[in-house]
């Protein structure tokens, strides 16, 4: 059997008091539900916010970019700001680019009355560049604190639930596909 998909799922801000902790906390809950991934978080706070020694800093940022260097996949959980994706989560992408040769890239995006789709349209352009491959569907919060409660829990989680399945689907097949691609031909061979 193959070896599960190292899945890892990125916090797309580093605000104090975030919204995406909530939204992260919902997409953790459903992905291990999964047998088919193996699931490790990346918080670009714990690089960019918290204080520390630059040698514990340092540690930190190490130790999240090897994350992003062993996956598989990955799926971004973005809010929108202003039309855009936050400056950090740029900032994050572009530490290590070679970790986003040939693997795939789903979104989970959350906003006002666009619920962050703007923010994932950029993402894309970017992602894209960095020879990375985007799946199709992807999860959309518009007005994302109406739709979670008091206890961080989706008021109806029905349709939420059924596009997160739906993206872990693509995330799934794209990072085999790609995987065995990878493995066949390593991708520094092709990159240009």
């Amino acid at each position: 059997m193959q070896d599960r998909i190292r899945l890892v799922l990125i916090y797309g801000s580093v605000r104090e008091e975030r919204f995406c902790d909530q939204v992260v906390a919902w997409a953790r809950e459903q992905i291990e539900q999964r047998s088919e991934f193996e699931l490790s978080l990346v918080d670009p706070a714990v690089i960019f916010r918290q204080p520390g020694e630059a040698q514990e800093l340092a540690e930190r940022r190490h130790q999240s970019l090897q994350q992003l260097l062993r996956a598989d996949a990955f799926l971004i959980v973005t809010p929108e700001y202003n039309h855009g994706y936050p400056a950090a989560l740029k900032q994050f992408i572009d530490e290590v680019p070679a970790s986003w040769d040939a693997r795939p890239v789903g979104f989970v995006s959350y906003g006002g009355v666009s619920g962050g789709l703007r923010a994932v349209e950029q993402l894309r352009q970017v992602l894209a560049e960095l020879h990375a491959m985007t799946v199709r569907s992807s999860v959309c919060f518009t007005n994302a604190w109406e739709q979670f409660d008091e206890q961080g829990q989706l008021s109806e989680p029905r349709h939420a639930n059924s596009a997160l399945a739906h993206t872990l689907v693509q995330l799934n097949w794209w990072a085999q596909t790609l995987r065995a691609g990878r493995e066949r031909v390593p991708y520094e061979r092709i990159r240009g």
